[in-house]
């Protein structure tokens, strides 16, 4: 499966559009996980404990939205997009959505 952010594959034309197609995952922090984090926090640096869990959600979702082209025969998925919400306190989605397509 080809991935792209931007709307064409290079010398590969759009033969059919399939739909947008789209995955989600969203993580809660872990109580240990925000000790260490807010100590960081104190400190200064990269808060890796965070980083790894949105690492794994993008993951997730971007496994997610492939399924869903994969469904469709879909040969790339173009133009995706990434967005983050805040959901509630601790809880984080990443939400992946592009167009599915056949290519020529």
């Amino acid at each position: 499966m080809i991935i792209s952010t931007q709307e064409t594959i290079q010398d590969r034309p759009v033969q059919e559009v399939l739909g947008v197609v789209s995955g989600q995952s969203i993580r809660a922090r872990h109580l240990g996980k925000d000790i260490l984090a807010a100590f960081r926090n104190m400190v200064g640096g990269e808060i890796t404990e965070y980083s790894k869990l949105m690492a794994e959600s993008r993951e997730q979702a971007m496994d997610r939205m492939i399924r869903k082209a994969e469904k469709l025969n879909a040969d790339a998925i173009v133009g995706i997009r990434f967005t983050t919400s805040m959901l509630q306190a601790g809880a984080s989605e990443i939400f992946i959505y592009g167009t599915a397509v056949k290519l020529k």
